[in-house]
């Protein structure tokens, strides 16, 4: 149970995630065609939408590569299921939108591309976490300044 709800958190992480990124392209757009020209302001609109890519990355990454860790994904697959991820957001928001197949040819590669950005950009993100949590490698385990019985506990009763 905790192994799926853990699941959850991250996707709705990613999500979140996802979402500050469109909304960012959506003020850009706003700023570019002016504040009037559409029913939902571009921001809100973009970040919704931006939100679902993530969760849909999301799952399309869990069911793809399972139990691998971000250091063992290169950054063109981890992309490519991003895109992935876009086309299926556009699949489903097309007919629930209530919009035609050739608006699906145009949206669809624009999610797609979206979506391999903000796949970048997350593992990206995520491998610049991980490089700041772990220690140089050539550094002395005193310099850091564990107590003695964390150094044990890393090093063994040997230590």
């Amino acid at each position: 149970m905790k192994k799926w709800l853990r699941r959850i958190r991250g996707a709705i992480g990613m999500g979140l995630t996802w979402a500050l990124a469109w909304f960012g392209a959506g003020m850009v757009l706003l700023l570019v065609v002016g504040f009037g020209a559409a029913d939902v302001p571009f921001p809100l609109g973009f970040g919704l939408l931006g939100f679902f890519a993530g969760v849909a990355f999301s799952a399309v990454l869990v069911l793809a590569e399972g139990r691998r860790r971000f250091d063992q994904m290169s950054l063109p697959r981890f992309a490519a299921w991003g895109g992935l991820g876009g086309l299926v957001l556009s699949g489903i928001f097309v007919p629930v939108a209530g919009l035609g197949a050739d608006v699906l040819l145009v949206l669809g590669p624009v999610f797609a591309l979206a979506g391999a950005a903000c796949a970048a950009g997350s593992l990206a993100l995520a491998r610049m976490a991980e490089d700041r949590e772990l220690p140089d490698a050539g550094i002395d385990v005193s310099e850091i300044g564990l107590t003695e019985e964390e150094e044990r506990e890393l090093l063994g009763d040997g230590g």
